[in-house]
């Protein structure tokens, strides 16, 4: 029935947004569209939005009104690392529970997001109900 789709994220300014998500996260710009439009894509399948910000919608970085989880496939002190590296900074400590490790950080707007380093059991599972 669906097939696919997108998490929009609302930002302030397309070409720091952009600069971020490719330049800092490291993920691949597909398309865009002047500062009315961007996609990039985060792996198996996940496709972000980027759109501008617009009174129609909530403002970049509002708390609560987006957070974007991204799977990552190396130890997450690794991750963190690489992005202490770049001016990026975690909040709070790495969580770990059932699931695998977590870790928050946040875009340029201030919008949440969080790194998930899933555990082995976590990855079995989902790998199990893809089958």
């Amino acid at each position: 029935m669906i097939s696919g789709g997108n998490a929009t994220i609302f930002v302030s300014n397309m070409d720091a947004a952009i600069d971020f998500y490719t330049g800092t996260l490291g993920l691949k710009l597909t398309n865009r569209f002047g500062d009315a439009w961007a996609t990039v894509e985060a792996g198996r399948g996940l496709t972000i939005g980027l759109h501008p910000a617009s009174p129609t919608y909530p403002a970049p970085g509002t708390k609560g009104a987006m957070v974007l989880g991204l799977e990552i496939d190396e130890p997450i002190e690794t991750v963190i690392a690489r992005l202490n590296e770049k001016g990026v900074s975690i909040k709070g400590s790495i969580t770990e529970e059932d699931a695998g490790k977590f870790a928050s950080l946040e875009d340029p707007d201030g919008n949440q997001m969080y790194l998930w380093q899933t555990s082995f059991d976590a990855a079995a599972a989902s790998e199990f109900a893809r089958t």
